[in-house]
């Protein structure tokens, strides 16, 4: 189900919902800063990460492409509400999603794999090689695992952060997401399972770890196509538009 953003409840949990994914932006890339209308680094980000992303609808075109740099390759903007039109400036659409909302509940099911929290460098790598596919490459450095807010070299306003992970009874991980808490919500992101592990095994794994970890807040992220789907049928009810954009020179 698809829910026109029409009320300030709404509204005010689709921004949530960006900060949330602003501030695990801000983590994984360990630069920018916030202002009231946009997380954005001067530097491109890493690989699958936007340049910026939007928290409000009225945000300042402008000073947003100024914060960033537009003329490195592949420079990209999350627009959080669908709004912008960065055409003009050489940007073009490079997708669209929805973001998504579960309200704090049990899972409907019991996951089939051993689930649990990352808790070192070492783990994170393997977590990182079975969400690759085939290698880790660093995206998810070890600062992350101590990204809880007020800790030491945590990034200004990236909260708690969590990785999370189903292993089989040999250890192997075989599904996995990443979960970060910013005020009263925590986003899901990076959800993947293994070839031949079922996509609900990871989404059933995610939000029965995510329930223990953060008890009684509500969930928020984005999703798109197959994902989106999947996502609609743990629970999750999609609350609004987003876009990301890219420049195309």
């Amino acid at each position: 189900m698809i829910i026109t953003p029409n009320t300030e409840e709404l509204e005010e949990l689709l921004r949530a919902a960006a900060y949330n994914n602003a501030a695990w932006c801000a983590a994984v890339s360990r630069d920018g800063g916030f202002t009231a209308q946009a997380w954005s680094s001067p530097r491109r980000t890493p690989l699958y990460y936007p340049d910026a992303v939007t928290l409000t609808r009225d945000t300042d075109t402008a000073a947003l492409l100024a914060g960033i740099d537009t003329g490195a390759p592949h420079a990209s903007v999350k627009d959080s509400f669908a709004v912008l039109d960065l055409a003009p400036a050489g940007f073009e659409v490079l997708f669209g999603a929805q973001w998504i909302h579960r309200s704090a509940s049990a899972p409907g099911a019991a996951p089939a794999l051993e689930w649990s929290r990352i808790s070192g460098p070492a783990e994170l790598e393997a977590w990182e090689t079975a969400w690759d596919g085939e290698e880790s490459t660093g995206l998810f450095h070890p600062g992350l695992l101590d990204g809880a807010a007020g800790s030491t070299g945590a990034a200004e306003g990236t909260g708690e952060i969590a990785f999370l992970a189903g292993r089989d009874a040999g250890g192997r991980i075989l599904a996995g997401a990443a979960a970060n808490r910013t005020g009263e919500v925590v986003g899901i992101s990076n959800v993947f399972s293994a070839d031949g592990t079922p996509d609900d095994e990871a989404w059933t794994g995610a939000l029965t770890l995510t329930a223990a970890l953060w008890p009684g807040l509500a969930l928020v992220g984005y999703e798109s196509g197959d994902d989106l789907d999947t996502a609609l049928r743990h629970g999750f009810t999609a609350i609004g538009p987003l876009r990301v954009w890219v420049h195309s020179g």
